[in-house]
């Protein structure tokens, strides 16, 4: 996003972990699942592309283990892009 003009505020989510109602927040009426990295250990130990989650386990699962969320996470208003989209990062600047 920074090649693109945009300046970004920056959040650690290893060293400040969003809580369960931060998440929640942050989904809103979205997908949940789409938060969910499925690169992440937990996310294939568990097998939850093939039996996912409710949206309050994965949120728990999220605040404890953040990452498990799928990242970067880029949110202008009530915008959300999530992982390496720069076709949807040039679609919300504009």
């Amino acid at each position: 996003m920074l090649e693109l003009g945009a300046e970004l505020e920056s959040h650690d989510l290893d060293k400040q972990p969003l809580s369960e109602q931060e998440l929640n927040e942050l989904i809103g009426a979205r997908d949940y699942r789409l938060f969910l990295n499925p690169r992440n250990e937990l996310y294939r130990r568990r097998k939850m592309a093939e039996t996912p989650p409710s949206k309050a386990e994965a949120v728990r699962l999220m605040s404890r283990a953040p990452n498990l969320i799928k990242r970067p996470v880029v949110v202008r208003d009530d915008q959300v892009v999530l992982g390496l989209d720069e076709a949807a990062y040039r679609k919300l600047l504009h």
